[in-house]
């Protein structure tokens, strides 16, 4: 279901997840290829030694590709998250953020992996920084993307 990136944001900032983490997306552009996401520090998204809850920090980053992908590909893909990996680079205070970038060229390439109904599987790397533009974390994402069997493409 395609829905405008403006009401999306809207949706995704009273989402009860991002709401419960703090999690805040900033920006999403008309055209689907950037989302921008950021999470300020507060009381219930901090850990005992007083930084970023880990959790806090995959959860900013997990659906954003996905979602981006659904909606550049339509409703003729299947698109799903796979799999996902973190590495915690230095300890996250303050405020973060990510940015997500996407190109024509990965949507073509995906059009290009995915004909005949063949799966592509995707990997990504997602930095979070801090607000000295620090890496906090780095998290590969990696997705499952096929076209549907009845597609009419």
């Amino acid at each position: 279901m395609y829905l405008s990136p403006r009401l999306f944001k809207f949706l995704l900032n009273i989402y009860g997840p991002y709401l419960g983490s703090g999690v805040k997306v900033e920006y999403i552009s008309n055209d689907w290829f950037t989302v921008r996401v950021s999470m300020k520090q507060r009381w219930y998204n901090t850990n005992a030694v007083g930084v970023h809850f880990g959790g806090s920090l995959y959860s900013m980053v997990d659906p954003h590709l996905m979602l981006m992908h659904m909606q550049l590909l339509g409703t003729d893909y299947i698109v799903w998250d796979k799999s996902a990996s973190i590495d915690f680079v230095r300890p996250g205070r303050g405020k973060v953020h990510t940015e997500f970038l996407l190109t024509r060229e990965d949507i073509d390439r995906v059009l290009q992996h995915t004909e005949n109904g063949k799966v592509y599987e995707p990997s990504f790397e997602i930095e979070v920084r801090n607000e000295h533009d620090k890496v906090v974390a780095r998290i590969r994402k990696q997705l499952y993307i096929r076209k549907k069997a009845n597609s009419s493409q």
